[in-house]
């Protein structure tokens, strides 16, 4: 019996007979490949990384990749036989995904003949471009994924016209200027993930979600988190959970709520600014106050249960070290979050680009998403230690009174506001069925909708683009009384072809309020204009 094990690792064994049938596998499939080169037919692997004709012009290059693919392949057959508990075989998984793919033959320049190619063609120009390329990775501290200065933040990208009403030490509100005569009476208030810097949901007039909610008639305000640098000694780098909570998310509310004269608005949140949302609003709730009107969460963990391909690194030893690295004070950083981020999917966000920049010596397309997600932001390190061990480690969040923020116990099961919950079918950051879970904790009527795409692509699909479906079981607003599971949800759910966003629209507008005219100048007497949109916050660089 083949058997794993270090000092790290638990033993780990697959079968006698599971390992000879991966070994048979194996070697079949390698002898189609070599009877294929011997009669001059072999052709390169249909995996992207193949796919260009100087790979299948050599049948030395073409078997290499054929014996790189089969390898791979019997590495993830060889985690899946693997005799362990669930956890264990998925950071097995995780481990020999991560080797698989920087082994790669597409990832060498003396394995690579579309690199050796075009150094040929170019005279060894693209060798010299890679070098440049690299080094100016090096100064700049990570691989680069765009054109990074093809965009400026306030210039081509979060470019809706807007004025900051409000700040403090966390963040800046933004109030967006109404492109309509008439707008609904009752707010939408965003609150954007406090991980990434908010204009994702603004990054340009097609694409921008912001800017079409504004057209559709809603006055908009939309939270910008400050991004804490190592510098900064104002105490941004002790802010904690409930900090964000109380001084982020509910004076966000409030301000709205005051500004638009309005008792209650409608919020959004996104990925963990709809965790804090949710949270905020369960903390607003058990000290008698109900701000808002309507919930809308996208891409967002409440129950962090199916958590995904990150709960690889979820673990008490991890926690530990977080809570004495970060628990009292300092920052995590952007580099380390972007980093973890990107290895999550290592063939598309590194090894692309390595072999794109280095070895080709191409210079990176303008692509505002990557230049958006290349622009990260540092947290606060009590924020993220608390973060990780309570919902990703110990879930407390779902259990009702187990999380205390200034003396008052959190219960979710107290949300009873009508909610419209969002997630995308190939999220590997938040599994679809991970956001569906919230129908189970909320009390109030809920939607719930699936879009094609991932984590980001998924959200950011501007109708006007006519691009991907998703799913939902209802055509008008969809109140949904009680929560199927999720399997048998999908199973009755109907695809429609393009956005999700005209379907929510219509969801929020049962929820506006009546058409006014809408506001001539930004804010109030008691909160007046700041600065224009998109504020300093954003700017700062980490």
């Amino acid at each position: 019996m083949a058997q794993f094990s270090s000092a790290s690792w638990p033993s780990i064994t697959v079968s006698p007979e599971q390992l000879a049938a991966i070994r048979t596998s194996f070697m079949a499939d390698w002898d189609k490949v070599c009877q294929q080169a011997s009669q001059g037919t072999l052709q390169a692997p249909t995996d992207r990384r193949f796919r260009d004709p100087a790979w299948s012009s050599n049948p030395w290059f073409a078997g290499l990749a054929h014996s790189y693919v089969l390898g791979a392949r019997a590495l993830n057959q060889l985690a899946d036989a693997a005799q362990a508990d669930d956890e264990t075989r998925e950071r097995l998984r995780f481990t020999l995904m991560q080797w698989a793919e920087a082994t790669s033959p597409a990832n060498f320049f003396l394995t690579n003949p579309q690199a050796q190619q075009k150094a040929i063609e170019t005279h060894g120009q693209s060798i010299a471009s890679g070098m440049l390329n690299m080094l100016q990775d090096l100064q700049k501290g990570h691989l680069s994924q765009t054109d990074e200065d093809a965009f400026e933040v306030g210039k081509n990208v979060a470019i809706t016209p807007g004025h900051v009403v409000y700040q403090n030490a966390l963040m800046q509100l933004i109030q967006y200027a109404p492109q309509t005569e008439q707008v609904h009476s009752c707010p939408l208030v965003i609150v954007p993930p406090c991980i990434n810097k908010y204009y994702i949901l603004d990054l340009q007039e097609n694409n921008s979600f912001v800017n079409y909610a504004v057209q559709q008639g809603f006055t908009v305000f939309l939270v910008s988190w400050r991004n804490p640098l190592p510098s900064d000694t104002d105490g941004i780098q002790q802010a904690t959970w409930g900090d964000y909570l109380q001084q982020g998310v509910l004076t966000a509310l409030h301000a709205a709520s005051q500004i638009s004269s309005q008792p209650q608005v409608n919020a959004l949140g996104f990925c963990v600014g709809g965790t804090m949302l949710a949270s905020a609003l369960a903390l607003a709730h058990g000290s008698g106050w109900q701000p808002v009107r309507s919930l809308t969460l996208l891409t967002s963990f409440l129950d962090f249960t199916h958590s995904g391909v990150l709960d690889v690194f979820v673990d008490e030893q991890h926690a530990r070290w977080r809570d004495f690295q970060l628990g009292a004070g300092g920052l995590m950083s952007a580099r380390e979050l972007g980093t973890t981020f990107s290895f999550l999917r290592p063939s598309e966000l590194v090894w692309n680009y390595v072999s794109s920049n280095y070895l080709m010596g191409d210079a990176p397309p303008a692509f505002d998403l990557l230049y958006w997600n290349s622009d990260g932001t540092n947290l606060p390190g009590p924020y993220f230690a608390w973060y990780f061990r309570n919902t990703y480690l110990d879930n407390k969040l779902i259990k009702p009174d187990q999380v205390v923020v200034d003396g008052i116990p959190l219960d979710l099961g107290t949300l009873d506001m009508p909610a419209f919950i969002y997630g995308s079918r190939d999220d590997h950051i938040v599994p679809w069925e991970g956001a569906y879970d919230s129908m189970h904790i909320l009390k109030g009527p809920r939607r719930f909708v699936m879009g094609a795409s991932g984590h980001i692509a998924g959200v950011i699909n501007h109708p006007a683009r006519g691009r991907r479906s998703y799913w939902a079981q209802h055509a008008d607003t969809g109140h949904q009384a009680s929560a199927m599971p999720a399997d048998q949800w999908l199973d009755a759910a109907t695809e429609h072809a393009g956005s999700w966003w005209p379907d929510w629209i219509q969801w929020l507008k049962h929820h506006a309020g009546d058409l006014q005219p809408a506001p001539t100048q930004a804010g109030s007497s008691h909160y007046q204009p700041i600065e224009q949109a998109p504020g300093r916050y954003v700017q700062v660089r980490a």
